[in-house]
């Protein structure tokens, strides 16, 4: 077994039945994987909201209250858009379809931004809590070049989340299934502890915040108390950040995936509301202090756990924490497993160079896992860690993500109201989602602008920006390839009339073995160069074509069996175009996620049918040809030159001139 099958896993077959079934995840593993970004939040988001208040904790009841009201809102109005998207409806392709493709690429940047910030403050977070079982100073200690335990402990933490997540979504979820139990089992029997052994302070709660309710107003005045409140929920809103994920991510779970995507944001959705409510509560009733060295959680815990067995105490304390941390470093799975999606989507929309949609042996977007690996990795070092600099940054741009699926969602609601049953309903559900998303994204803004927010906004805008110059320059390309492509249908209509007796494909005669890619001008153009440039030297014309498997046909058994008749039919089209023309011709076809080795193989087998031969493929030259042009296109042809002088194959590329 080779290295690379022993890091990254042994190379799925597209020849399997169940290849499908065996990746998709239920329900559970799907609430581990796409919703443990939203309950770890419970981790840091109370603790911000709590911090917000400053001395008035007993006002915690009301922002308790209001997250519980906006957790069910978001859930219940994200249900509704993964019923009309049942094959996926993340942010971007919400806005894209219900609004704007140029709206779907502003919430599509803001969501691949808040998927890298993901990775790194639930990376950090866990960080910090899992440091908050050691002396204080100790995460301060530097090591290996100048870096603090703690920070070279995170970096190595993003490095080998992506490394796990290059071996696929299923293994990547699986490994974490027993710690994400643990955390809900502890967690449940905390908030419960709490409030069985504090009846009296329950009780006494009403009065308590009716107090400082009176106290605070008369102190700042009513528009002052709805001020705080408002900056207390606004902290906490990064709570509500991984509600969308499971929308974004029905692709990779089980059928009927409506159900299960359903199902999965209910887990969430009542998972998250209890525990976010729980801790605030619980903080009050234990009258828990902030303390830099440690998680106010890990105050909590060990407030509520003073009065057991010193061993059992801290066995509840360690063990506790441990699956906090460790729920918080799996938070971060929803940034690898979402994150690449959308960059893949909107690269198949040629938003982002379209290599972003391509999968690896193990049937991931792998350049999209790196990509995310080394944003976050770039994020932590930058930021050092610091979660109070993070949450900053964090959560205004799935705000923007939200705001814009909640009001696509009431558009389309508003077009359809003649023709869908229970408009009305679906409206309110969507509509309040809406005023209520866009109220926080608002108040974000107005919160955590002079904070650091401004750089959020300026990041997402740059993005934006160059999501937008990237299609244009393709949309250019597009324009310039239909001068190629206007002999098509002269071409069609020459291959549809093929001799009663079509020519015979000799294997001994001299044979051009053709590369192609669709039935398009690019390939029919390299057909006629090679007469052109050889004259009547090959009096056989064979194709080779590989149809490619990426994010965005990768869906099911009937998209892959589709796929293979579709690569099948458009090489057949060039045999009866080169029949047409007095040539011997055949096809030799597959489908695969790599190209360049399933050329190969079937190269191996024309050749060894046709041994007389010569290889060609035609590639595209720009007149002003930068680095960026050759990033943004394909350079397989290159690659494939290499591969096949190594293996003593004459291969010969014909250029194909675009005036771009």
């Amino acid at each position: 077994m080779s290295l690379k099958s022993i890091l990254f896993g042994r190379e799925k077959s597209l020849a399997d039945r169940n290849l499908f079934h065996s990746l998709s995840l239920i329900a559970v593993f799907a609430w581990v994987g796409l919703g443990a970004d939203g309950l770890s939040s419970s981790c840091y988001g109370p603790e911000e909201t709590f911090k917000a208040l400053g001395g008035n904790t007993h006002l915690s009841i009301f922002v308790a209250l209001a997250c519980v009201v906006t957790i069910v809102a978001i859930c219940a109005s994200y249900s509704q858009i993964i019923k009309l998207f049942p094959t996926g409806g993340g942010g971007y392709l919400v806005a894209s379809k219900l609004i704007s493709p140029a709206t779907g690429v502003v919430s599509g940047c803001a969501l691949l931004i808040d998927y890298v910030l993901t990775v790194t403050i639930s990376v950090a977070s866990g960080a910090d809590a899992l440091f908050s079982l050691f002396p204080p100073g100790v995460q301060e200690r530097t090591l290996l070049f100048g870096l603090t335990m703690k920070l070279l402990f995170e970096l190595v933490c993003v490095i080998g989340l992506t490394l796990i997540n290059m071996r696929g979504v299923k293994e990547s979820v699986l490994i974490w299934v027993p710690i994400f139990g643990v955390f809900v089992l502890t967690h449940a029997f905390a908030i419960a502890y709490a409030f069985l052994t504090h009846t009296s302070g329950m009780a006494a709660l009403p009065a308590a915040t009716a107090h400082e309710i009176h106290s605070v107003s008369a102190s700042v005045g009513m528009f002052g108390l709805m001020a705080l409140l408002l900056k207390s929920y606004s902290m906490g809103a990064g709570t509500y950040t991984g509600i969308e994920a499971v929308s974004n991510g029905l692709p990779i779970l089980r059928e009927p995936r409506v159900k299960t995507g359903q199902r999965t944001m209910v887990y969430m959705g009542l998972s998250l509301a209890l525990t976010v409510a729980g801790l605030l509560i619980a903080y009050q009733l234990y009258a828990v202090e902030i303390n830099p060295d440690k998680t106010l959680n890990a105050v909590l815990f060990e407030k509520m756990t003073a009065g057991w067995s010193h061993s059992t105490g801290s066995a509840f304390v360690i063990v506790t924490l441990f699956s906090e941390a460790a729920l918080l470093i799996i938070a971060a799975q929803t940034g690898f497993l979402d994150g690449p999606r959308v960059l893949a989507n909107m690269a198949l929309d040629r938003w982002f160079p379209a290599q972003f949609a391509n999968l690896s042996e193990r049937l991931v977007t792998r350049n999209g896992v790196l990509i995310m690996g080394i944003a976050g990795f770039a994020m932590m070092a930058v930021t050092h860690g610091s979660v109070d600099l993070l949450v900053i940054f964090y959560s205004i741009n799935v705000f923007i993500t939200f705001s814009l699926s909640q009001f696509g969602m009431v558009r389309h609601w508003w077009q359809e109201r003649a023709t869908e049953p229970g408009w009305r309903h679906k409206l309110a559900i969507n509509g309040f989602g809406f005023v209520l998303t866009f109220s926080i994204l608002v108040s974000l803004t107005a919160v955590k602008f002079a904070e650091g927010g401004w750089a959020t906004w300026l990041v997402t805008l740059a993005l934006v920006f160059t999501a937008f110059a990237i299609k244009r320059h393709y949309n250019g390309v597009r324009s310039q390839l239909k001068r190629l492509d206007s002999i098509v249908e002269a071409a069609e209509m020459e291959a549809k009339v093929v001799p009663a007796n079509p020519p015979f494909a000799d294997p001994k005669a001299r044979t051009a073995v053709i590369l192609v890619n669709g039935f398009n001008g690019l390939g029919l153009h390299t057909i006629l160069n090679v007469p052109r440039m050889f004259g009547n030297t090959f009096r056989n014309l064979v194709f080779v074509q590989v149809g490619s498997v990426d994010a965005g046909n990768f869906k099911g058994a009937a998209d892959i069996d589709a796929l293979r008749m579709h690569t099948e039919a458009e090489a057949q089209r060039y045999v009866h175009f080169a029949q047409a023309r007095g040539y011997g011709s055949k096809a030799f076809t597959t489908i695969g996620y790599d190209i360049t080795s399933e050329v190969m193989k079937l190269a191996r087998e024309a050749s060894t049918e046709f041994p007389n031969q010569v290889f060609f493929a035609g590639q595209l030259l720009f007149t002003y040809e930068t680095n960026l042009t050759r990033w943004l296109h394909n350079h397989t042809v290159f690659t494939l030159q290499r591969r096949f002088f190594l293996s003593s194959m004459p291969f010969v590329v014909l250029p194909i001139r675009v005036d771009a």
